[in-house]
């Protein structure tokens, strides 16, 4: 009887971990929703997981992605090296704060 105890008790803490978490209202939102989908999926785990986030992005969208980081980091390290010849520049007509204190 007392190990029926214990294992209650480590059910009701889990239970509990759960519901804190966010995990039983998430799991039953999207539930609800595969519940009242008039028209009800071939695949009810895609549907749940699709919901729920784990799907993930299509194979197309991730290389999509990836390119467009690639230009955009591209594009970055172009303007970070355009900023620092502008800088140098700037720096021929400016005098730094030092030396303008200084006089």
């Amino acid at each position: 009887m007392a190990h029926y105890r214990a294992s209650e008790s480590k059910r009701e803490q889990f239970r509990r971990y759960l519901e804190k978490s966010g995990v039983l209202d998430t799991i039953t939102s999207v539930l609800v929703a595969l519940y009242e989908e008039s028209d009800k999926p071939n695949n009810a785990l895609d549907f749940i997981k699709l919901h729920l986030g784990a799907a993930g992005p299509e194979p197309a969208d991730v290389e999509g992605l990836r390119m467009e980081l690639a230009d955009l980091q591209q594009k970055c390290n172009l303007l970070m090296e355009e900023n620092k010849e502008l800088r140098n520049r700037l720096m021929q007509y400016e005098p730094s704060p030092e030396e303008g204190a200084a006089e």
